[in-house]
């Protein structure tokens, strides 16, 4: 069988679960302007980011990356992170979510508190 989602171009970033369709993964798509930033959390799986385009810079549990297109990187199970897009193109990046729901704990407030 064939799930087909359409795009609904409701926002710029797209948030996909895949257990609703018997999928054991689910990602997000960033599209992020320069400055963006996801405050610190963690998930109880690993999460892989696949950089397409623009530079993030990745804060997990201390350690600093910058990355840029076609770098990937894991997050494991757990690691406290943060990531801000730092331009000076967008961010495209997808993160793989190794769980068919999305799971987060925030470990400090969200712009998605308010």
């Amino acid at each position: 069988m064939l799930h087909l989602i359409p795009n609904l171009g409701l926002e710029d970033t797209i948030r996909f679960e895949g257990e609703a369709y018997g999928a054991g993964v689910s990602f997000f798509a960033v599209d992020a302007e320069p400055g963006d930033t996801v405050a610190l959390h963690r998930h109880p799986y690993p999460e892989t980011w696949v950089v397409r385009s623009g530079r993030v810079h990745l804060d997990a549990n201390g350690q600093q990356a910058e990355l840029g297109p076609g770098d990937i990187v894991v997050v494991t199970t757990g690691t406290p992170h943060r990531y801000t897009a730092i331009g000076p193109d967008r961010l495209d990046m997808v993160c793989i979510h190794d769980a068919g729901r999305v799971s987060t704990t925030w470990l400090e407030p969200s712009e998605r508190d308010g």
